[in-house]
């Protein structure tokens, strides 16, 4: 518990100075030198909140009671100086769900991903980088409606991906990260976790290693400007890896979609999906799409699918 703790304070101790420190007089001087160039530190972030319950009292159609919630939080602060860049990111997510007669809420959400990657320009719209990303969740996942038995936790799994390799960035719209050489680690903490060899780690070890190849694309349009769409801003991000060891044609998939639509000051609809793929990661068979397995069949590698619809709060700062 030491370590997992001792690791995100690591992580929140480089990210938040980046967001929360003051604008230097050095900083303001580099964003003057040049008009057309945003020179010095970018920082930003949108924070939301969505909301939705039903209540049923003597209703003849039937239906349950339900209450749900999904906060995110994200945060990013670039640095751009000369030919020098450094760009950092943060995405938290948690949702509960809590329906019915049920005595427990479910889990709908949990993310936390932090991303670092700095650059160095290498010729016309190409940078030398070097990328960090870590990937984990914040509370234990079951198997519902048995919530004795964890599937997942804190730092189980966690992943950690070291790459080097060119950065492309040909607009403020698209970049694509390619690097021939990357290291990724999958952690399992748990010890039960880890004696089942859960999420493709050897039964009994904490950590699996593997080092292969690495593609990340981000393309993003619409700031609530206009840009893209009147009030609709566009994120996706695509990362696949191959392990050059183990099967390199049984690709890593993780693409994500948010779709954000802005209704005013204070109110937005979001639309996000996320799809993975890890041929380490057996997965029990969910027929009814409740998040309750099936267990007459194996578990086996297969495409997992996330989808989020909230209308709520959201302040973009």
């Amino acid at each position: 518990m030491r370590l997992k703790l001792f690791s995100l304070i690591l992580i929140f101790s480089i990210i938040c100075p980046l967001i929360t420190g003051q604008v230097t007089d050095a900083e303001k001087k580099l964003r003057t030198l040049n008009a057309d160039t945003i020179m010095g530190w970018k920082k930003g972030g949108v924070l939301g909140l969505n909301l939705a319950q039903t209540s049923l009292t003597n209703w003849a159609a039937g239906g349950q009671n339900s209450l749900a919630v999904n906060g995110y939080f994200s945060v990013f602060a670039n640095y751009k100086q000369d030919k020098s860049s450094w760009d950092n990111s943060l995405d938290l997510g948690y949702g509960l769900l809590k329906q019915g007669n049920d005595d427990y809420f479910t889990k709908t959400d949990d993310k936390i991903d932090f991303l670092s990657k700095y650059g160095r320009e290498a010729f016309k719209n190409f940078n030398y980088a070097a990328l960090l990303n870590f990937k984990t969740q914040m509370s234990p996942g079951y198997k519902y409606p048995d919530t004795e038995n964890k599937i997942s936790d804190l730092f189980a799994p966690a992943y950690l991906l070291l790459a080097a390799g060119l950065d492309y960035k040909p607009n403020d719209h698209f970049s694509a990260f390619i690097s021939p050489l990357t290291a990724k680690f999958t952690f399992v903490t748990d010890p039960d976790l880890s004696d089942d060899g859960a999420f493709g780690v050897t039964p009994g070890e904490t950590v699996r290693g593997e080092i292969g190849g690495y593609l990340r694309t981000i393309y993003t349009r619409g700031d609530f400007k206009g840009e893209f769409l009147k009030n609709v801003a566009f994120t996706t991000k695509l990362d696949l890896f191959s392990n050059y060891a183990d099967n390199p044609q049984n690709i890593d998939v993780s693409w994500e979609i948010l779709v954000a639509l802005k209704v005013n000051d204070f109110l937005s609809v979001n639309f996000n999906t996320h799809l993975l793929y890890d041929d380490n990661i057996l997965v029990p068979v969910d027929r009814n799409g409740n998040g309750e397995f099936e267990s007459t069949e194996a578990p086996g590698p297969r495409t997992q699918f996330k989808e989020i619809l909230g209308v709520g709060f959201s302040l973009k700062f």
